[in-house]
């Protein structure tokens, strides 16, 4: 044998374990230093009071905690190889219950907290409705009465909004800013971008201006006298509605009466931002809005500390958008349907993966594509936009399209959120296959908003994987963004959802939302009873229960959450 595991004497042999664990190696830790250090770790494992439900634990036949470490680093038998053994559930259990204790100690401390009741007279709100051209779906409506019976009561306001593409998430979001201004108040809108700032911008103030209200933009272009005139506006109280991006929250930003803060797009914000911004306030309501629709199974363990309002209804007027997959050896054959397309007048997005070519290769990049459509459609103004343009060339080439002078706009996946020109009926997206569901989704809402039958092409690159091409196919099948969001989770697992870390919850190691549905539920009810009957943990449990949540990290994040 060139590399032995064991060189021992026969005696020795019988002291060997008849498994052994395999661990994933890296670069500068070989695999026997690590397995090593884990058996050091396992000899020095304390045995710690039971955090479990007693009954539960009797039931599910668990193992104490450091027995079921033990099993699966060290199994003894067939059982413990199995590919869901009763060790790797219980301690999937231990991460799901610390999450959820975590989140419903947030819950518990806010409940308990005050607010400040923000109650308005309707007035607003009924002239706003009065001059949509629209009524407003049964879900928005719902959804708005929900809004502004949190803000009327004793308690302050954390709430989701989670709406599919196009379900009207800015129409409820409006109705929640009147409540405020109605009250005498102010309201916040913090958006990620400053496109999509300005993106709410556009689609506030026309309704705004019939109530009198105008809208102020604050961004961190904002420089000088202009910049002084918004601050002063905003802190006397004569700008009742500020739209902005992370600039909200800067030091010089005061404001009169804040009483609600909308958080748009709100994973691509941390945590502590998003606090920043609320203490600018004297306890102001929180809605936080996502256009990513989150299966409900992972809404209500992501969310657990903050109430739900969903948007599963379309306005009328959204049209369907066919939807085919093409192979980009076809791609001048689509091109020239593209130049007949634009020459009726249509308009079309084309959005490719990366910036420039040294990105990645031979893949698809924006600026090439720029460069070819220019050539091969003589007549036709492309313009294009990307994350590495300058925000004066961004707006510049965003205004030329959606006044139509140019017809035809590059992109990377900046325009994935809030751009809405509804003359656009084409969306390309080349390179198909290396965007996630959720990025194809948004992708594909940017069509579809006018009157017009839409289409959007997924251009792939052969050979397609399996996942590839499952991915792509549930994109023809449906438009259902939470049909799409449950698919995605099948073929990916959870993965990291809401992108960066957001508020020192941990990330589950062993926990999968997909298999853990029902650990995930049993673990939400444990929590939420083991809170309401022991709020401070004080008691035996509640104890054992500090142990778990300091080992799994989570202590911070219930400082955290309870600060908010």
């Amino acid at each position: 044998m060139t590399h032995p595991e064991h060189v021992v004497t026969p005696a020795e042999a019988e002291a060997l374990p008849p498994f052994e664990p395999v661990y994933p190696g890296t670069e500068g830790l070989a695999p026997r230093v690590l397995s090593r250090a884990v058996a050091a770790a396992l000899d020095l494992a304390p045995r710690l009071p039971e955090w479990i439900e007693p009954g539960l634990f009797a039931a599910r036949r668990w193992a104490p905690w450091r027995e079921a470490l033990e099993t699966l680093h060290r199994p003894a038998d067939e059982a413990a190889l199995a590919a869901r053994p009763a060790a790797r559930d219980r301690l999937a259990y231990d991460e799901l219950l610390a999450h959820q204790v975590a989140l419903a100690l947030a819950r518990e401390t806010r409940r308990k907290g005050k607010g400040r009741p923000t109650a308005g007279d309707g007035r607003l709100r009924r002239a706003a409705l009065d001059a949509l051209p629209y009524a407003p779906t049964g879900a928005q409506a719902r959804a708005a009465e929900e809004i502004a019976a949190d803000m009327a009561a004793e308690t302050r306001m954390n709430r989701l909004l989670q709406g599919d593409v196009g379900s009207g998430k800015t129409l409820v979001a409006l109705l929640a800013l009147l409540v405020a201004v109605e009250a005498g108040g102010q309201g916040a809108f913090m958006a990620p971008t400053e496109i999509l700032a300005r993106q709410h911008l556009a689609g506030l103030a026309p309704l705004l201006a019939p109530l009198g209200l105008e809208p102020v933009l604050l961004t961190g272009r904002d420089k000088g006298r202009e910049r002084a005139a918004k601050l002063e506006a905003v802190a006397s109280g004569a700008a009742p509605i500020v739209i902005g991006t992370h600039a909200l929250f800067s030091e010089d930003v005061a404001f009169r009466d804040l009483r609600l803060v909308i958080v748009d797009e709100q994973h691509r914000f941390g945590v502590r931002q998003r606090l920043k911004l609320s203490s600018k306030g004297l306890r102001p309501d929180v809605l936080v809005m996502t256009a990513t629709p989150i299966p409900r199974s992972l809404a209500l363990a992501h969310f657990g500390d903050m109430d739900l309002s969903v948007l599963d209804e379309k306005p009328p007027g959204r049209q369907p958008v066919e939807t085919a997959l093409v192979s980009t050896a076809r791609h001048d054959e689509v091109v020239a349907r593209l130049g007949r397309a634009l020459a009726e007048g249509r308009r079309a997005y084309w959005v490719c993966p990366f910036v420039d070519e040294s990105d990645e290769g031979e893949a698809a990049s924006a600026e090439e594509r720029a460069r070819v459509l220019r050539q091969a459609l003589p007549g036709v103004t492309v313009a294009m936009v990307h994350g590495r343009l300058a925000p004066a060339e961004k707006d510049a080439a965003m205004a030329d399209f959606a006044a139509g002078r140019a017809q035809v706009l590059v992109a990377t996946t900046v325009i994935e959120v809030g751009v809405d020109v509804p003359e656009a009926t084409i969306m390309v997206i080349e390179g198909a296959e290396r965007f996630g569901l959720a990025q194809l989704h948004q992708l594909r809402g940017r069509v579809g908003r006018g009157g017009g039958a839409s289409t959007c092409l997924l251009m792939y690159d052969t050979p397609l994987t399996e996942a590839g091409r499952a991915r792509l196919t549930v994109m023809r099948e449906t438009e259902d963004g939470f049909r799409i969001a449950e698919e995605d989770l099948r073929l990916r697992g959870m993965g990291d959802l809401l992108g960066a870390r957001q508020s020192g919850l941990p990330e589950f190691g062993i926990a999968d939302a997909e298999r853990d549905v029902e650990l995930m539920a049993a673990a939400r009810d444990d929590a939420r009873l083991l809170v309401a009957t022991d709020p401070e943990l004080e008691g035996p449990r509640g104890e054992a229960m500090r142990v778990l949540l300091w080992l799994m990290q989570a202590d911070e994040a219930i400082r955290m959450l309870k600060a908010g």
